[in-house]
């Protein structure tokens, strides 16, 4: 089952594109943006799986939080910055992913001052487990 989960998380947030490699006309196969070994995944015998988009404009953050299972996050335009408790800031551009982990207190960032940001965000949880926890 968690191998199940774990492949189909790496499944969703992979693109399509033609391959160099020889090929039909036409048929697309998926190309690698993100594989990491994660810990924390729901182990119940049911998931639920979310799909998220956030726009950030220039200067937006999220609120200061933690999720209680790990979250994917791919960019599809701009720069997403990651500032986690304990831990250097992490900044993807478009057309990369990251894993956020559990339990961990973090905000995330547009840092342009003129760019606005958009992000997809996939994420794996016990059935009706809230996206996040806010931290005061």
């Amino acid at each position: 089952m968690k191998k199940r989960l774990g492949l189909a998380l790496m499944l969703i947030i992979c693109t399509t594109h033609l391959s160099s490699v020889a090929q039909e006309p036409g048929l697309a196969r998926p190309q690698m943006v993100l594989r990491e070994v994660v810990q924390g995944m729901p182990r119940g015998d049911r998931q639920e799986l979310r799909v998220f988009t956030a726009s950030l404009r220039p200067g937006d953050k999220t609120v200061f939080h933690t999720h209680r299972f790990p979250v994917a996050v791919y960019v599809l335009e701009g720069a997403f910055t990651l500032e986690m408790e304990g831990r250097p800031p992490v900044t993807v551009k478009a057309g990369q992913a990251m894993v956020e982990p559990p339990h961990v207190k973090m905000t995330g960032y547009n840092r342009s001052a003129a760019e606005p940001s958009r992000v997809v965000v996939f994420y794996a949880s016990d059935p009706d487990t809230p996206f996040l926890d806010p931290v005061q």
